[in-house]
């Protein structure tokens, strides 16, 4: 009996966790008030970098998958090593492999002096990666 009345109640945790987040929804409008110069200035660092580089738009668009593929787009691929870690820009599926990390920190700086401490940098990957094939 006990059993089942804390399996009922587990069931009911993992519903309502589950239902709260099914209504979470992306928005390509998420940062128009907090920040209303990012897409623009995203854009045009990007324009730049591909200019001046014609592969980097494909550059971006893979460090954005690399960046996704383990556990999802968190920015982890920006991290560097450390004396504890292992840094995933060194890590052996993207040392001398993945690149456009140049850009992306030139991005950042750039989006910080227009709104600093607002844009994740995952988000500044997956914009830059948007706007890298468009």
């Amino acid at each position: 009996m006990a059993s089942f009345i804390a399996m009922r109640f587990l069931a009911c945790i993992v519903f309502v966790l589950c239902s709260a987040t099914a209504y979470a929804q992306l928005s390509a409008t998420f940062y128009n008030t907090s920040c209303p110069n990012l897409l623009s200035t995203v854009q045009a660092a990007v324009k730049q970098a591909v200019a001046n580089e014609k592969r980097m738009g494909a550059s971006l668009l893979r460090l954005h998958f690399h960046d996704c593929f383990v556990n999802g787009c968190d920015g982890s691929v920006l991290l560097d090593d450390s004396s504890s870690i292992t840094g995933e820009k060194t890590a052996v599926p993207n040392n001398n492999s993945a690149r456009g990390f140049d850009v992306i920190d030139t991005i950042k700086s750039q989006v910080e002096g227009v709104c600093s401490g607002v844009v994740s940098c995952a988000d500044i990957v997956a914009i830059a990666a948007r706007d890298s094939v468009v």
